[in-house]
């Protein structure tokens, strides 16, 4: 049984489909609840919608809670709530013009709500004899970068509070791995940074950008017992736009 934070958004919800597709029943969490209801009602009795604000403690506990309740424990936490409306992102920008109640709001979703989810759903985990948590991270926490400093910096954070879940409650059988993407081709990228997809795929050293379901298949993996021995680890999912020279782009051109 798997909670799905920011389940309504691309990733999340192709996480979900995958999950359910391979047997598993999920929790679609997300604060926009008629949107969480439209993932998780083609899922039928394996889908439970919850609205969830991912800013707020007592919303998380609530969700962990009503999972519990509905489908008697959890296995799988899968933290993928962030901030990705356009109005916020404008404002996150460098660390002189960032206003810092912007600073806050980002780093209370994205990093502090998953400190929570881990918090509230590990209890439950250990109590069924452990379970997978997978953390959205991305690589725009391995790297600098114009712009987005709050949430690069949270991202940051995340893979760093991924490493220490796994290290304090790996003997107690929970494992805690991250996923970093790259840019992912979902409806809130296209919508809040549209311009960004022609001059990223310059830099990829696949011919295509990424799709939510490229991610949900590692997730999946991540939280199967087929990944039973890895624990602590951030793998980045980006079609190799960090591993390379950065005039790489200016020898191979553009992708078809």
């Amino acid at each position: 049984m798997a909670v799905i934070t920011g389940g309504a958004g691309g990733i999340g919800a192709a996480v979900a489909q995958r999950l359910v597709a391979e047997g598993g029943a999920v929790v679609v969490a997300d604060i926009h609840f008629a949107n969480a209801q439209q993932v998780a009602q083609p899922l039928g009795d394996a889908a439970l919608a919850v609205h969830l604000d991912a800013g707020q403690a007592d919303s998380i506990a609530a969700m962990i809670e009503s999972a519990v309740s509905h489908f008697g424990g959890i296995d799988i936490l899968h933290n993928n709530a962030a901030i990705t409306t356009p109005e916020i992102q404008r404002q996150d920008t460098t660390a002189v013009d960032i206003p810092v109640e912007v600073w806050r709001q980002i780093l209370e979703v994205n990093l502090t709500g998953y400190l929570l989810g881990c918090q509230f759903a590990i209890p439950h985990m250990i109590a069924r004899g452990g379970g997978s948590i997978i953390n959205t991270a991305s690589n725009s926490g391995m790297v600098g970068d114009v712009a987005r400093i709050g949430y690069g910096t949270a991202k940051a954070g995340v893979i760093n509070l991924t490493k220490h879940v796994a290290t304090q409650y790996g003997r107690s059988g929970v494992r805690c791995n991250a996923v970093a993407p790259g840019l992912i081709l979902t409806e809130a990228t296209q919508r809040s940074v549209p311009e960004l997809a022609k001059n990223y795929a310059r830099h990829l050293a696949l011919p295509r950008l990424g799709r939510a379901e490229d991610v949900a298949a590692l997730v999946a993996y991540l939280a199967s017992e087929e990944a039973g021995y890895m624990t602590g680890q951030c793998i980045s999912i980006d079609g190799g736009s960090l591993m390379h020279q950065p005039h790489f782009a200016d020898f191979v051109g553009e992708t078809t």
